[in-house]
C-alpha cells in the first residue's frame, strides 16, 4: 500500500479571476467555452502550487464545484441546491454563519459523472499522485428533509440506496479511468463524535452508534472490491470559511471507524485541541495509514517543520512511524468564499507540509 506522505486533502481557495468568471457566467455576461477556459486556467495554477510546494499527492483543488459537495448535487438531477435546512457555523470568537444546504426533492437521476471531468483533466496535466474527491453516504443524509423529500423518497434509506448505488457507479467510472486514489470526505462523522451532538441524537430517539454502524456500512459498500485503489476517510469538524460546527477526540468513533471501515488511509483532523489526543489511534488496525491533518486551513500563521516534526514523533507513539503521513487538517475551500487565509499562506503551508514529510520520512 503506497504510504504518501505528504498529502493534501482536498480543496483549494478559489482565484479571484475564477470567481469573477463564475459570478458572470451565472448573470449571462460569460459563455459557457469561454468559462470552461477560465476554469481550466485555475486548475493548471493548482496543480503547479502542489507540484512546486513538493507535495506528493495533488488534487485539481475542487475548483469546479461550488462546494466540496458540488459534484453531486450538480451531476445528479432531484436536488434543491439551496433549499434544504441550515447548518450554523462558528468559531472561537463567538463570530457565527449560517449556510443552507441542498435537499432532495426529485427522484435522483445520473445526468453527467460526478468526477469525470476533474479527474481527467487532471490524470493529463500531473506525474504526481492525483486524487478525487467524494462525499460519504453519511453526508449525503443531511440533504434529505422528511417535509420536503418524502413526495420523493418516502424514507431516508430510500434516498441513501440510490446515493450509494450512484456513488459505487461514479467509483467505477473513475477506476475505468485510471483514478487509484479515492478520498470519500465525511464530516458528518465529527456530528457522531460530538458530544452535544451526541446527546442530541438521542434525545431525538436516534441511537448515534447505530448511525455509525450504519455508515460505515454504506462507505464500504461504495468502496466495493477494487485491488490496487486507494480509498482514504476524511473526518473533519465541519469547515467553511474558517468556522467549524463540532468538537471533540475520535474515542466515541475509534473502535467502530477504525476497525470496521475498509478504507486504506484515514486523513484525521488534528489541528487543535478539538480534535483531542493521539490515543485513540491505537485501534487502527497494522494495514492501515493514518494522515496526520497537523497543519490548519483555517488560521493564518504557518506552522514550522520543528514543531510538526515533534507532533509527528508523539503520534508515532500511538502508531508507528511507518504507517504515519502528513497533511493539512481540511481543504482550504471547503465552499467557493474560502477560508479567511491568503494564496500566499496557503502556498506556505503546503509546502511545510512537503518540508516536514522530506525532514520526517526523507521523502
Amino acid at each position: 500500500m503506497p504510504a504518501y506522505r505528504s498529502d493534501v486533502v482536498g480543496s483549494l481557495l478559489r482565484p479571484d479571476s475564477l470567481k469573477d468568471a463564475r459570478a458572470a457566467l451565472e448573470a449571462g455576461g460569460m459563455t459557457p467555452a469561454a468559462f470552461k477556459q477560465a476554469e481550466d486556467r485555475a486548475v493548471d495554477e493548482a496543480i503547479r502550487l502542489q507540484e512546486d510546494a513538493g507535495l506528493s499527492v495533488v488534487t485539481d483543488g475542487e475548483l469546479r464545484r461550488y462546494a466540496f459537495f458540488g459534484h453531486l448535487i450538480e451531476a445528479l438531477d432531484g436536488f434543491d441546491k439551496f433549499g434544504g435546512w441550515a447548518i450554523p457555523f462558528h468559531n472561537e470568537q463567538g463570530e457565527k454563519l449560517v449556510f443552507k444546504r441542498p435537499v432532495v426533492v426529485e427522484k435522483l437521476r445520473w445526468r453527467r459523472s460526478m468526477c469525470a471531468e476533474e479527474w481527467v483533466y487532471l490524470r493529463g496535466r500531473t506525474k504526481r499522485v492525483g486524487k478525487t474527491t467524494l462525499i460519504s453516504a453519511q453526508q449525503a443524509a443531511a440533504y434529505y428533509d422528511p417535509d420536503k423529500s418524502k413526495a420523493a423518497y418516502p424514507t431516508r434509506d430510500a434516498y441513501l440506496a440510490d446515493v450509494v448505488d450512484l456513488t459505487r457507479r461514479e467509483v467505477e467510472e473513475l477506476i475505468h479511468l485510471g483514478c487509484t486514489y479515492i478520498q470519500i470526505d465525511a464530516p458528518q462523522y465529527a456530528a457522531l463524535l460530538d458530544p452535544e451532538m451526541r446527546e442530541g441524537y438521542r434525545k431525538r430517539g436516534s441511537d448515534p452508534d447505530r448511525m455509525i454502524d450504519t455508515t460505515i456500512e454504506m462507505d464500504n459498500a461504495v468502496i466495493g472490491n477494487h485491488p490496487g485503489v486507494t480509498f482514504g476517510l476524511h473526518i473533519c469538524r465541519g469547515n467553511n470559511q474558517s468556522m467549524f460546527y463540532a468538537s471533540g477526540g475520535y474515542e466515541p468513533i475509534a473502535e467502530r471507524v477504525f476497525r470496521r471501515a475498509r478504507f486504506q488511509r484515514f486523513l484525521l483532523e488534528y489541528d487543535d485541541e478539538r480534535s483531542g489526543t493521539f490515543e485513540p489511534l491505537r485501534v487502527v488496525p497494522d494495514d492501515r495509514v493514518v494522515v496526520l491533518g497537523l497543519v490548519t486551513s483555517k488560521k493564518p500563521r504557518v506552522e514550522t517543520v520543528a514543531e510538526l516534526t515533534g507532533r509527528v514523533q508523539a503520534a508515532a507513539k500511538v502508531v508507528p512511524l511507518e504507517r504515519l503521513a502528513l497533511s493539512p487538517q481540511c481543504g482550504f475551500a471547503s465552499t467557493m468564499e474560502g477560508n479567511r487565509i491568503s494564496p500566499d499562506e496557503q502556498r506556505r503551508k503546503l509546502e511545510v507540509v512537503a518540508a516536514t514529510a522530506r525532514a520526517v520520512w526523507g521523502e
